[in-house]
């Protein structure tokens, strides 16, 4: 029997146990959890370190090294967002619906765990930590197979989060690591129909559409993030800067930061040559189309790939625009349907932005980086779907949970 199918029937015998639990069991659980990270930080950070020395030998980018790192304060962070997930609201067994038939039948619709998800990520280990905490506390069992790359720490973080549930009314084998780091071990997950309930692929577009176009198993599509901030003639221009800088610079490597930016071309004529500058600053390779290049001569000429590239690297895609119609056709071409921006003081400019253009988050006036879980305030994310079915953005608790009708009668009987 290979690891993905033992560990997969281990974690379905235990979703029968954590989806029964009381959410004072499983909110003790994460605490739990919580603790033993920081009291095993230095283990954490010491195997964390081994994949970073082989990240740099194989020539892993600066940018997918920091997705890669841990340090105090990151595993703090995670622990963090354990604690606060055991303090939302617990969305199972929430009646969304009651109603009675005339037959005298009383229906109620309740929230259910899912049962068990496989989750299939990347390089960010902390993503070990948020899946296990959502899955968890929302009752279901969780497999995970994170990438090679991070293989040392996510295994050390699920040998101590396995030491914390040891001690908590959730069974360790609710939460399983495939350590296989061959590429058919993820082929084989996605094949496991009644043993996995759900796959939710966190990473490239290519990891993404692997998934997609391959899983017989149910799948909740995360997209990758071809996020554009668009600035409008009528953009406060210090206001325009902040957001943009920070869109791209403030964590580059990360799929809410911005690929593109779009600018009218009356704001451009005044402002992009110091918005420029401020990017070169900052250590962003600028790449833009003709018009762009006219009035900022040092920046690199952007080719059709660039519009449709997900850097995820201090390189930033520029595009001068005619009009607000011309930056939303652009966006609906080339975007992802992640995260989206306009910048503007204009509100019926915003306001059609915000119904026209099809994301999964929309900004007026704010950065694309907020598209969080934790920004959003539900503790943490098991990913932003870009999809329309289930769920969509940031996936908090409610997302991980499923629905069941529950019929009360008094004897009867169909006729």
């Amino acid at each position: 029997m290979s690891e993905v199918i033992e560990k997969s029937r281990l974690a379905k015998q235990a979703s029968l146990v954590v989806g029964s639990l009381t959410t004072e069991q499983k909110n003790k659980a994460l605490l739990q959890m919580a603790d033993h990270l920081i009291h095993r930080q230095k283990d954490i950070i010491a195997a964390n370190q081994e994949d970073l020395r082989r990240g740099r030998e194989n020539g892993l980018s600066e940018s997918l090294l920091d997705r890669l790192a841990l340090d105090e304060k990151r595993i703090a962070a995670m622990a963090d967002g354990l604690r606060q997930v055991s303090e939302l609201t617990d969305p199972v067994g929430d009646q969304l619906e009651q109603f009675e038939r005339p037959n005298g039948l009383v229906v109620k619709k309740v929230r259910v765990p899912i049962g068990v998800i496989g989750m299939i990520y990347e390089a960010r280990p902390n993503v070990t930590v948020d899946a296990a905490g959502l899955c968890l506390k929302t009752g279901n069992a969780v497999v995970l197979r994170g990438g090679s790359s991070a293989l040392h720490s996510n295994s050390k973080i699920v040998e101590v989060l396995h030491e914390a549930l040891e001690q908590t009314a959730i069974p360790a084998n609710a939460l399983q690591l495939i350590s296989d780091p061959n590429r058919s071990s993820v082929d084989e997950m996605l094949k496991l129909n009644g043993l996995l309930d759900v796959i939710i692929p966190r990473g490239g577009a290519g990891l993404i559409q692997n998934v997609v176009n391959n899983a017989t198993v149910p799948v909740i599509e995360t997209g990758a993030g071809i996020c554009h901030t668009y600035i409008d003639s009528e953009a406060d221009p210090e206001m325009a800067v902040d957001i943009a800088i920070n869109a791209k610079v403030q964590r580059p490597s990360v799929c809410n930061s911005m690929e593109t930016l779009l600018l009218h071309k009356d704001y451009a004529q005044q402002h992009f040559p110091a918005l420029a500058d401020r990017f070169k600053a900052a250590g962003v390779e600028l790449r833009g189309n003709e018009t762009a290049r006219n009035m900022v001569s040092w920046i690199n000429p952007a080719t059709e790939e660039d519009w449709s590239t997900e850097y995820n690297d201090y390189i930033l895609a520029v595009k001068i625009v005619d009009s607000l119609d011309e930056a939303i056709d652009h966006i609906q071409k080339y975007g992802t349907m992640h995260s989206e921006c306009i910048v503007t003081n204009n509100n019926q400019k915003a306001s059609s932005f915000m119904q026209r253009v099809d994301a999964a988050a929309v900004y007026h006036n704010a950065s694309t980086r907020f598209t969080d879980g934790f920004e959003f305030g539900f503790g943490a994310e098991i990913g932003i779907s870009t999809q329309k079915l289930h769920a969509r953005g940031p996936m908090g608790l409610p997302a991980l949970t499923s629905t069941k009708y529950c019929i009360y009668g008094s004897g009867q009987i169909r006729s």
